[in-house]
């Protein structure tokens, strides 16, 4: 990237609208490319159409509640995989993009981000999926897809959505039945923000 580099704003890599807008936090979503039948998403797609003037909000719902299933092979939930993604993501986190908040479900990952300059969204995503992929289907010793191809991203509009989104991303496991707190989740900033505090006090 050079330093000429302006936001883009909306645009589409096919599936979905991704909106480029600089250094601003964006909650992003990612999944595993098993983690939901195409023919459900395809029936979603057709009633949203026109059923629901938030389509984009809607299907973003409909995704993540029906991700929180663990449905399909579920890798993440290997430690090894769960550690390497965690790890990455913590990588390029003041270097590549502000990283405020995240979690790692069993297949889907939720994050808080903000870009940092000359670094684009799209760039970030996929160098992330594209290592991540590689590790994960290096420990399972598997060939092909690994995550889903495209992403969901929604920007930040104020301070009050910003503490909405790293509430809902910490919680994720807590709603899903995985955990009673969500300091308990390990592949998550409340678990790491727990450890870090309790690594200062000793």
């Amino acid at each position: 990237m050079n330093g000429d580099h302006e936001p883009i704003g909306w645009h589409s890599r096919g599936y979905l609208p991704h909106f480029d807008a600089g250094e601003v936090f964006q909650s992003i979503t990612f999944r595993l490319y098993d983690s939901m039948p195409q023919n459900v998403l395809k029936q979603w797609r057709e009633e949203l159409t026109y059923e629901s003037e938030d389509f984009e909000d809607e299907l973003r719902y409909r995704i993540e509640s029906y991700l929180d299933r663990g449905v399909g092979g579920c890798y993440l939930s290997n430690e090894r995989i769960a550690h390497t993604v965690q790890s990455a993501l913590l990588h390029f986190d003041g270097e590549r993009y502000r990283l405020a908040a995240w979690v790692v479900m069993p297949n889907h990952v939720h994050l808080l981000a903000a870009p940092c300059f000359a670094h684009t969204l799209s760039s970030i995503m996929h160098s992330l999926k594209s290592y991540t992929a590689q590790q994960a289907n290096r420990i399972l010793k598997r060939k092909g897809s690994f995550w889903f191809e495209d992403y969901f991203d929604r920007y930040i509009r104020n301070a009050k959505h910003f503490e909405n989104a790293v509430a809902y991303i910490e919680r994720n496991p807590v709603r899903a039945g995985l955990c009673r707190s969500s300091e308990d989740w390990h592949f998550s900033s409340a678990s790491y923000r727990r450890r870090r505090v309790r690594s200062a006090g000793t």
